[in-house]
């Protein structure tokens, strides 16, 4: 099952509220004969990246089990989605080595197999079933029992979690059985922030998106995100504003990627950074503190000075 967006953090009637994890879904399956398959939403067989994950399920688990959850690392009290990232690339001893210095959890929501097929039960039921599992065979770290509620204040509290790095809510209907579709609801806690215009892609009469800065405590521009696609009437209402450096720009010579999970890299024009953009942002960050995410853009900060935008580092990129 996927999720679809909701623009509203309110639990909806007849509905299960649970946290929206920064980490890899993942199924893991327990088989009669002691093999043991975690594999991505995608199909990919990760068992071998996460050796701690798979003893824990024989250990723990009955055979002839199919769960569904996420799979998370803890760095420095926040949730660290690059860590996920290195740990993949990695097996046999180089796995056994990450796991000691990365250890991940697998944070279980859903139950879709105990010795038959659970998936038209009702989710209530499902849930049911799933923490009597981990209540009987007294299932501990590194397999976690997801947190769920049907208490509109219970879920709201959750959203303080952002701090470490929690994405929002997901909204799952009681009585719906488990489906290959969209619709569970996801809610992406946003915030509203300030970044310095440092370059676009596209072109400087028609730009397609921004890259976005902040300067650190030294004085130096650091690049922290980039925009989601502008439209083509925001472009040309921003062509004016964005013109070329004059003089040496903090970003000569960089290269820029276009993103998680591929080498390539965009073409980009630099401008003169004196460009305050007010954006909203969610709360995912790599281990530098930059948006994993494109942010929205809201509207051009003319009343605000790039003196006057948070700093880069010392947390300063996350407000």
């Amino acid at each position: 099952m996927l999720t679809t967006p909701t623009p509203r953090p309110d639990l909806p009637p007849g509905y299960a509220a649970e946290p929206k994890w920064d980490g890899y879904r993942a199924q893991l399956a327990v088989y009669t004969d002691t093999r043991v398959l975690l594999r991505s939403r995608q199909g990919t067989d990760m068992t071998a990246s996460f050796p701690e994950i798979r003893a824990a399920a024989l250990a723990q688990l009955p055979p002839d089990n199919g769960l569904d959850g996420e799979l998370v690392v803890w760095e420095s009290d926040r949730l660290a989605f690059e860590r996920l990232q290195q740990r993949l690339a990695r097996r046999g001893a180089g796995a056994a080595e990450a796991a000691r210095r990365w250890p991940a959890h697998y944070i279980v929501f859903d139950l879709v197999h105990a010795g038959a097929d659970l998936t038209d039960w009702p989710y209530e039921r499902r849930r049911t079933a799933l923490e009597a599992l981990f209540a009987d065979r007294g299932v501990t770290a590194p397999l976690t029992l997801c947190p769920s509620t049907t208490d509109p204040a219970v879920a709201r509290e959750w959203l303080a979690w952002t701090a470490a790095g929690l994405e929002g809510l997901c909204f799952k209907r009681l009585n719906e059985p488990y489906r290959p579709a969209r619709s569970w609801l996801k809610y992406k806690v946003r915030v509203t922030t300030e970044a310095v215009v440092g370059a676009v892609t596209g072109t400087l009469a028609a730009p397609r998106t921004l890259l976005l800065g902040r300067y650190d405590a030294a004085g130096r521009l650091q690049y922290v995100g980039r925009s989601t696609t502008l439209s083509q009437a925001a472009g040309r209402a921003l062509a004016n504003r964005l013109p070329p450096p004059t003089g040496a720009h903090p970003w000569e010579g960089w290269t820029f990627s276009a993103g998680w999970g591929t080498q390539r890299m965009l073409d980009v024009h630099l401008v003169q950074p004196d460009l305050v953009m007010e954006v909203a942002v969610d709360v995912a960050r790599d281990a530098a503190g930059r948006w994993r995410h494109p942010a929205r853009p809201h509207r051009v900060r003319t009343d605000v000075d790039v003196a006057q935008v948070p700093l880069f580092g010392a947390g300063g990129a996350l407000s």
